[in-house]
């Protein structure tokens, strides 16, 4: 992955999804259209602590989210979220 350029707003994260399942742990192929959506990933950039809220979250955390959370962004090619700090459910 090149080195990201840019910044990011106040309390908010950007994150690359890990890559989702292929297999089953017994072997089976799941196709792409049973594929459930990643989440979990790598905290790859990180913008300020806003004001009333500390940045809690650091580049290189693999973070847990919710489903549905965050915006898909394309950037060089290679799929990110954007989200919010909040919609962190736990920093591994």
């Amino acid at each position: 992955m090149a080195e990201l350029k840019g910044k990011i707003l106040a309390g908010k994260i950007l994150v690359q999804p890990q890559e989702a399942e292929t297999k089953t742990a017994s072997g089976i192929i799941i196709p792409d259209s049973a594929k459930e959506k990643p989440q979990n990933g790598k905290v790859v950039l990180v913008g300020e602590s806003k004001k009333d809220e500390p940045m809690e979250v650091k580049v290189g955390d693999i973070v847990f989210y919710g489903k549905y959370s965050g915006t898909t962004l394309s950037i060089d090619g290679v799929d990110y979220l954007l989200m919010s700090q909040n919609d962190v459910l736990y920093i591994q």
